[in-house]
């Protein structure tokens, strides 16, 4: 089976959120293994200072936003990851291929858009609200005056 290439310069080019997410869509199906009994070599990756210092440039570059969309902005709070857009192989890991650590193969997602990615489900695609702040507003959780907006 020819393993499906997206890249960031092509995925940057779609105007909406939604059109992002189908262009990286994989559809998997949970619990298939990936990486079966070499997922200790998996973690040894993703806990290294290579993926960690990559990992916060891709971040960076995204400016925090959840498929790199300038209207998806991602909260303080939410915990941020990186999506590998070529589905990664344990042959990746061992070879150190292209795919790991090129930019032009990976971008920021949140949690929730990583794992319908992964697994088909686009709940993912509802956006954050936000509570409206107003100046010297030091304490807005306790007025019960939020707005979505």
């Amino acid at each position: 089976m020819t393993r499906q290439i997206r890249r960031y310069s092509e995925l940057i080019q779609l105007p909406t959120f939604e059109e992002r997410f189908k262009y990286l869509s994989i559809g998997g199906t949970i619990g298939v293994e990936t990486f079966g009994g070499d997922r200790l070599f998996n973690q040894a990756f993703y806990t290294s200072k290579e993926w960690k210092d990559f990992r916060n440039y891709i971040i960076a570059r995204d400016m925090g936003c959840d498929l790199a969309h300038p209207d998806h902005q991602v909260p303080p709070g939410i915990k941020l990851t990186v999506h590998h857009l070529v589905p990664l192989k344990i042959e990746d890991l061992k070879d150190h291929s292209e795919y790991l650590l090129n930019p032009e193969y990976a971008v920021t997602t949140i949690d929730a858009t990583h794992k319908a990615i992964h697994y088909g489900d686009d709940n993912c695609l509802t956006r954050f609200t936000f509570a409206v702040r107003y100046p010297n507003d030091q304490a807005p959780w306790k007025r019960g005056d939020t707005h979505a907006v």
